[in-house]
């Protein structure tokens, strides 16, 4: 893995917009306490149930205002327009935002933007768009698939996909987590092969619930092995023994793809501290006195 091994590594967390009162009021110490360990900036998904971007931005500005760590938005592009994209640039750029991950997203739930209004349909052309009309504004991050996009017809047609976005102008690119390194690796491989240059930084997601992991992973076709989908079956009742199985799987995960020289890692938080805690202290990464009470 030299490409990656020529980028410095970095460490980030994934929040997404709350969506109870509760979830709102627990945001600001949620966000305080993983930026005790200094992360190089925080993404925020795309808005609450992915219906538009009002959830995304207000969490943008409140980790913001509350850690002083950057905070980069998710922005999806597939069924909008032109105009409405450039917009929510200028509303992000308004706010200090320096950072975004751009991405294609689902076709939202409303007829907004649907049908011959769409101007955008893949990521790439969000990419496009983004270089064309705000130059080097941002810094720009894709997703990866090192399984493949569920949607993707062949390895070969996703890998092309993903070719097209980082030819658009992408910076950096985060994975869809997985618990396979090789994986992770055949991935850079072909990028190396393929002279894309960028860091390809790992997404992980902690193990802390059977049936939740089981639905995400489904959805977004990431493999889960047998083994550990069986000891996660036998341990689905037991709350504490199943997260600290996940510990000890994703730790080692994370101990491999860092011995091997990945550009650090982006951790999918799900809004909880401890989990991303726990691998932080087992990885020995620098843990501010702060951060130890």
């Amino acid at each position: 893995m030299k490409t990656q091994q020529q980028h410095p590594a970095q460490f980030s967390f994934e929040l997404f917009p709350p969506r109870t009162p509760e979830g709102i009021a627990k945001l600001p110490n949620l966000a305080a306490q993983l930026a005790v360990l200094q992360p190089k900036y925080f993404s925020v998904t795309y808005g609450a149930g992915g219906s538009d971007q009002d959830g995304t931005y207000d969490t943008v500005v409140s980790v913001v205002e509350k850690t002083g760590v950057e905070a980069a938005p998710h922005l999806t592009c597939v069924g909008s327009t032109r105009a409405k994209i450039s917009a929510l640039l200028q509303r992000y750029k308004a706010a200090g935002v320096k950072r975004i991950v751009a991405l294609r997203g689902d076709m939202p739930a409303t007829s907004y933007g649907t049908g011959a209004r769409a101007d955008f349909h893949y990521a790439n052309e969000l990419v496009q768009f983004i270089r064309e009309t705000e130059g080097d504004v941002f810094h720009l991050e894709v997703a990866a698939y090192p399984e493949m996009h569920p949607q993707a017809s062949s390895p070969a047609a996703d890998f092309a996909s993903f070719k097209r976005k980082v030819e658009a102008g992408a910076d950096a690119a985060i994975t869809q987590y997985f618990f396979n390194p090789e994986a992770y690796f055949d991935f850079v491989e072909r990028c190396e092969r393929a002279q894309l240059k960028l860091p390809v930084i790992p997404g992980i997601m902690p193990i802390v619930n059977h049936a939740q992991l089981t639905r995400f992973s489904a959805a977004c076709g990431a493999d889960i092995p047998r083994w550990i989908a069986l000891r996660l079956e036998q341990l689905k009742d037991d709350k504490a023994a199943l997260q600290d199985f996940g510990v000890e799987v994703v730790t080692r995960l994370c101990e491999t793809l860092l011995k091997a020289g990945a550009p650090g890692i982006h951790f999918y938080t799900l809004n909880q501290v401890e989990p991303t805690l726990r691998l932080w202290k087992n990885l020995g990464l620098p843990m501010p006195l702060a951060a130890a009470v």
